[in-house]
């Protein structure tokens, strides 16, 4: 009798433990549930069109087992019962901090929720057509609805989320035009980049052996900066090679860049006062597939032995074999790539090479022109900002960690919502 009076209170008191872990679910599933409060729904800002942006306020119950439904249907519909759900997600989700808009765009608070609606398999979203929108809470299988809200995309002509990159632009563009105007008036250092002082050593080598000059201009057509820059300091050397009276070869894989390079170096024979010995096949062009063009130079090398190569502009795997094949033959070699994954061949087969970015200050180091050189270095103020920036906001954020103080997280994100 008293082993079943044990047995009973041990079962009485496992039934209730259950029915109070189960309780708050029941409670839960069984207490009303509430549409979602200040509802705003209005054109998606700084778009392209095409979409709706529909915002309400946090809930106290909000977490994973209730939903939001958001609902689309023709603006002549009041039942939101017939529209179709554009979206579906956990209460505890999708807030407006989630979305990359900046501060100074924001119509709601950061912890409101958001949503935005655009075309799915069930509704095409179209610029100035009016839409009815409501918003549900959905628990199970019941669904509190808001009331109905009408609204019309529409295409907007300027993003203001991106005003910061406009100011930016304009101040760094401000910056870079200042610095053209000083260097018109004063003479502005540039520091010494041996890859060109070498270029007359090499020119000046060539004739002495009586041997040809051999210049690439890179994998790329003229729309890569680095096959540009490459033109330029061609022709800087075919001007040197004029007066020196040395015979330019310039084989090519691309006809556009040719002809570009044609021009150019005829231009630096006339300005070198020596027209006549400009040749118009010293440009040529050979194939545009990679390897073949690589063979058929490391023939003309291999045939006329060139006394100085220049390899400038962007290159891939051939890059080693051109290289290689100029070493074998004894001559001088320079390249300038900003192709970091070909840089460690020709750091290592060349005799100078001009590292990234000097490749682009090669023309203003060449030509000692006042606009190039205040355009390099304005450029080089502006570098110059940003990695104080970058300095300040590791500052920052290494004294919020180590001291826990609020204020260096509030100025970080201040600058992240400036990105």
């Amino acid at each position: 009798m008293k082993r079943r009076s044990v047995c009973l209170a041990s079962f009485v008191r496992a039934a209730i433990l259950c029915w109070l872990s189960l309780w708050p679910a029941y409670a839960s599933a069984q207490a009303p549930i509430t549409a979602p409060q200040q509802v705003q729904v209005f054109d998606t800002p700084n778009d392209g069109g095409g979409s709706l942006t529909v915002q309400w306020a946090p809930a106290p119950w909000d977490g994973p087992d209730i939903r939001y439904q958001v609902l689309v249907g023709e603006a002549s519909a009041t039942d939101p019962t017939t529209f179709t759900i554009n979206a579906e997600f956990p209460a505890n989700t999708k807030y407006v901090k989630d979305t990359k808009t900046a501060w100074w765009t924001r119509r709601s608070d950061k912890t409101w929720h958001q949503a935005i609606i655009k075309s799915t398999k069930g509704v095409e979203m179209k610029d100035d057509t009016t839409y009815a929108v409501a918003v549900a809470t959905v628990q199970g299988d019941r669904r509190a609805f808001s009331a109905v809200y009408v609204a019309t995309p529409a295409v907007d002509w300027f993003n203001w989320n991106q005003l910061n990159n406009l100011i930016i632009a304009v101040s760094f563009g401000g910056l870079v035009f200042y610095a053209i105007s000083h260097a018109k008036r004063n003479n502005i250092f540039l520091r010494r980049i041996p890859g060109l002082d070498a270029v007359d050593e090499a020119i000046g080598r060539a004739t002495e052996l009586g041997k040809p000059i051999l210049y690439l201009t890179g994998a790329h057509d003229l729309h890569d900066p680095s096959t540009i820059a490459a033109a330029v300091i061609l022709g800087k050397v075919a001007k040197r090679a004029a007066l020196y009276e040395t015979e330019l070869i310039v084989p090519h894989r691309e006809p556009i860049t040719m002809a570009v390079c044609q021009e150019i170096t005829k231009q630096a024979y006339l300005e070198a006062g020596k027209p006549d010995l400009f040749k118009e096949d010293a440009n040529f062009f050979i194939t545009a597939d990679q390897f073949s063009y690589t063979a058929a130079v490391d023939g003309i090398m291999l045939r006329k032995k060139p006394a100085a190569n220049f390899f400038m502009g962007h290159y891939f795997a051939e890059s080693l074999l051109l290289t290689e094949t100029g070493a074998s033959t004894g001559a001088i070699q320079i390249a300038g790539t900003d192709a970091d994954h070909q840089l460690p061949f020709f750091v290592t087969t060349c005799d100078y090479t001009l590292i990234g970015e000097e490749l682009y200050a090669a023309s203003a180091y060449l030509s000692k022109e006042p606009v190039q050189i205040g355009t390099l270095r304005g450029q080089d103020m502006g570098k110059a900002i940003i990695l104080s920036v970058l300095a300040v906001g590791t500052a920052l954020a290494t004294v919020g960690v180590v001291t826990g103080a609020p204020w260096p997280q509030i100025v970080l994100d201040l600058f992240r919502d400036l990105k």
